[in-house]
């Protein structure tokens, strides 16, 4: 059977992208190897009825695609842990301190923060994020990891730690693997072009779960989406495209939108499409991480004055309140190898013994945990978009573009990655695809 267009991957890009084809007369299907949709977004119910997200979360004032897509469901933001009530608490492996701001700084600490950010948004400023490549000084940016940029500024090393330990909280690499020029990208797209503002990127959630979304779009698609077809090649040309699944059966199509994030883009054989467009695809990686969350009868951090919120040295690397009594968090890539190198079940006795050492005894005894191994699960083979120096120049100018009848969005094809940019870029490619007919 052929179709106008075949888009791989039920996540938020595949999704919306494909609502807007469908909205737009097309005759698309969704080929999905999972035998659900959402990609990186998941959530199962407790049995008390409390919904528990086990992938992307939050959003923030920048991210308007998704904004205007909760409306145009029925759907409600409502504020995020941001306004949760006590203070953030730093976990450092020679102690514990609670307060927003980090109260192990000294006069010349907080001074050299200072100097820190308005350097930073200064230079923020000066990059265009849909076209980072053509500032004058992109090699060199590109060529400096944030850590090497911090100690040619000569921050005081309080500071490079305090920074270090909010970069491992977002599981997107160590600063000293990160490409400035990834950075200054990144914060271009918002307002402030500061570091990371939480109420640019995090300060709302959809009150009816994030996963919600992905859901409602895929009952409006219908019978569109099929699931657990895993892809096994692509031939495209400008006569028809064909995608083989696993099973061996081919799916004909006019156009193909690509929305599976690039690691399992890798596996999937591609033909047709030039030397330089796989090249930058293939040259984009993504943070191996994993996440865990603890469900509690109550929000038992609240009594010592702790909003549950951390940046954190240990294992975990974050935790935070996604709604009343759970606790989400992530472990960052530096230390995915330690956290899955024991079985599952003592996995969850670590997890929780360091939530106990940051939150007191009660983290013990949790109603229910779970865990996903976004890094290691084929189908997503990482979580958040990670840029190394360099990376930004090796990936290039195609980055986020599309080659038709090939068309590829996904979180990892916008500046920021996020739930924006799967949205964003599946919106976008679906215009792209109808107004070529």
């Amino acid at each position: 059977m052929s179709h106008d267009v075949v888009v791989i991957g039920a996540g938020l890009a595949g999704l919306a992208a494909a609502r807007d084809l469908a909205s737009g007369g097309a005759d698309v299907v969704v080929l999905e190897a999972r035998p659900r949709v959402g990609g990186r977004v998941e959530q199962v119910t407790l049995n008390d009825g409390r919904l528990v997200q086990l992938g992307g979360e939050v959003i923030g004032n920048a991210h308007t695609a998704y904004q205007q897509l909760v409306a145009e469901l029925g759907l409600t933001l409502v504020p995020s842990y941001v306004a949760e009530p006590g203070e953030l608490t730093w976990i450092l492996s020679d102690g514990i301190h609670v307060g927003d701001s980090p109260t192990w700084f000294s006069a010349d600490d907080h001074a050299s923060m200072a100097r820190v950010e308005s350097s930073f948004a200064a230079l923020a400023a000066t990059v265009d994020p849909d076209d980072p490549w053509s500032h004058p000084d992109a090699a060199r940016l590109d060529d400096t990891s944030v850590t090497q940029w911090l100690r040619e500024l000569e921050a005081t090393p309080n500071v490079v730690r305090a920074l270090e330990a909010g970069q491992l909280a977002l599981s997107s690499g160590a600063y000293e693997r990160t490409s400035l020029l990834s950075q200054l990208r990144k914060a271009a797209v918002t307002s402030t072009k500061g570091l990371y503002a939480y109420d640019e990127w995090e300060n709302m959630r959809v009150a009816e779960g994030s996963a919600t979304v992905a859901l409602r779009m895929a009952e409006e698609l219908g019978d569109r989406v099929r699931l657990g077809v895993p892809v096994r090649s692509l031939k495209v040309g400008a006569g028809g495209c064909a995608v083989e699944l696993d099973s061996g059966e081919l799916v004909a199509a006019g156009a193909v939108v690509s929305a599976v994030p690039v690691g399992p883009l890798r596996d999937i054989d591609v033909e047709g499409v030039s030397d330089a467009r796989l090249e930058s695809l293939h040259r984009q990686r993504h943070a191996l991480a994993a996440k865990f969350v603890a469900a509690y009868a109550r929000p038992f951090w609240r009594d010592a004055g702790q909003n549950g919120l951390t940046e954190s040295e240990g294992i975990l690397g974050s935790s935070w309140p996604q709604s009343e009594g759970i606790l989400s968090c992530l472990v960052p890539p530096e230390r995915i190898a330690a956290y899955l190198s024991t079985d599952p079940r003592f996995r969850e006795q670590e997890a929780l013994a360091e939530l106990a050492a940051w939150f007191g005894p009660e983290a013990l005894t949790p109603v229910a945990t779970f865990e996903r191994l976004w890094g290691t699960n084929p189908w997503t083979q990482g979580y958040v978009t990670q840029w190394h120096p360099g990376d930004v120049l090796r990936v290039g100018p195609l980055h986020g573009t599309h080659e038709p009848p090939l068309y590829v969005c996904g979180s990892d094809q916008w500046v920021a990655g996020y739930m924006e940019g799967a949205v964003r870029t599946g919106r976008a490619a679906a215009a792209e695809a109808l107004a070529r007919g």
